[in-house]
């Protein structure tokens, strides 16, 4: 599992993390897939775009996963 660093911000929308990840082509893809379903946090479906994604959590989509840490 990947490691995303917050580098002192306290949290990161869940559609911006995608785009920085390299998971979504811009951030219109990134809110596309994230309307659609296809993205879950800590195991749960997540189809708020803007969810604050803070230290702690674990985003999957497509098969891959990341922990976001301070």
């Amino acid at each position: 599992m990947e490691i995303f660093s917050l580098d002192g911000h306290p949290y990161v929308e869940l559609c911006d993390l995608l785009k920085l990840q390299g998971w979504s082509e811009s951030g219109a893809a990134a809110k596309a897939v994230i309307a659609e379903g296809l993205v879950e946090v800590d195991s749960q479906i997540e189809t708020r775009k803007r969810c604050k994604i803070v230290a702690g959590k674990v985003v999957t989509f497509n098969g891959e996963s990341i922990r976001v840490e301070e």
